[in-house]
């Protein structure tokens, strides 16, 4: 009798037992929330999920395992999701990438991809690798090489797709950053620093008037070639405008060079002026606020070889170039060369 009960007690709990779920479980919570809702989104997949007033939210999406995309309407993030899977999202918009923190049934997965995403960063620091000589850049980019296999290597318990994937990428991804690079050192050559700046003449000053570099001759010139459609850039302003107040009264002149009139974005020239106007008094953007008559391809710009924004460019009091791709407004080796300056 004492036998049939148990065994009857092991048939129950068989037929108790909870069926994996179909479907992911997804919750969170968003501090300085910047939209009311996220997305969850891959080539063949979206869903929008309503964030609370309190910055939480929670959903249950039925999904392909795969690698896929969180935006809060700002910045963005990857994430590891299968069926069966519980995870819970904590990210500070203020440090966005650095502050993302996944916890719950699988969220290994996607906080190596958080991982590897910072680590990332670090190896590829645009600015440090882009003072190398070709021979310390390749150097370096073996170093960086070497670092990311070992670290994929190292994760055996992470998923193979997600591995694969990367150890995969990490050529191409390497190939691409070395061009860029490249180029930015090839550009040190082109424009050493001494030599003659190109020069730009009558471009339109949004405070009214035509503005000219030889009316800025005495002052150190930073220049920031930029647009409004140039995500990347906008990231900048805050860190632009807090330098111009640092350096207000100094002897340095702070530009901001719009190519908005491009025409591979579909904007006319008057549109593409007026969202230049619009943006500079919605951000109350400061500075020498000026209007590039041919966008990629006036003069200035092609001289300098811009192929890429922002691009920020030091000229000195003389007119001569100091760097022609000088550290961004957010990196603090900027404001180490100002000093080494006397700025």
């Amino acid at each position: 009798m004492k036998k049939l009960l148990l065994l009857t007690a092991a048939i129950a709990l068989i037929a108790c037992k909870e069926e994996p779920k179909d479907y992911v479980t997804l919750s969170g919570k968003i501090t300085d929330k910047s939209s009311d809702s996220v997305v969850v989104r891959s080539r063949t997949f979206s869903k929008t999920i309503k964030v609370n007033t309190d910055g939480t939210f929670s959903d249950t999406l039925k999904v392909a395992a795969g690698v896929y995309n969180f935006y809060d309407g700002s910045e963005s993030t990857n994430l590891f999701l299968k069926n069966g899977f519980d995870i819970n999202i904590t990210v500070d918009t203020k440090e966005f990438d650095e502050s993302v923190k996944y916890t719950g049934l699988g969220s290994e997965h996607s906080s190596f991809l958080a991982k590897n995403s910072l680590m990332q960063e670090k190896l590829l620091d645009i600015d440090a690798l882009s003072n190398l000589d070709m021979t310390g850049l390749d150097a370096k980019f073996n170093e960086i090489k070497t670092s990311l296999t070992e670290f994929y290597n190292a994760n055996k318990d992470i998923d193979s797709s997600i591995i694969n994937g990367l150890s995969k990428n990490i050529d191409p991804m390497l190939n691409y950053y070395k061009g860029y690079i490249s180029e930015s050192i090839a550009l040190k050559t082109e424009l050493a620093k001494g030599s003659p700046s190109p020069t730009f003449k009558d471009y339109e000053n949004y405070k009214g008037g035509k503005t000219s570099l030889s009316d800025l001759k005495g002052k150190y010139v930073y220049v920031d070639v930029w647009a409004t459609w140039c995500g990347p850039c906008k990231v900048e302003i805050p860190s632009l405008k807090a330098l111009e107040k640092q350096y207000h009264g100094k002897n340095i002149q702070f530009v901001s060079l719009s190519i908005d009139d491009d025409r591979s974005h579909g904007n006319s020239w008057d549109k593409a002026r007026a969202d230049w106007k619009a943006m500079i008094a919605d951000k109350n953007l400061g500075g020498i606020q000026l209007f590039a008559p041919n966008g990629w391809q006036s003069q200035f710009v092609v001289d300098y070889k811009v192929k890429g924004i922002p691009r920020f460019i030091l000229i000195d009091p003389n007119g001569n170039v100091v760097t022609p791709d000088a550290p961004r407004p957010s990196d603090p080796s900027l404001t180490e060369l100002f000093t080494s300056l006397n700025i």
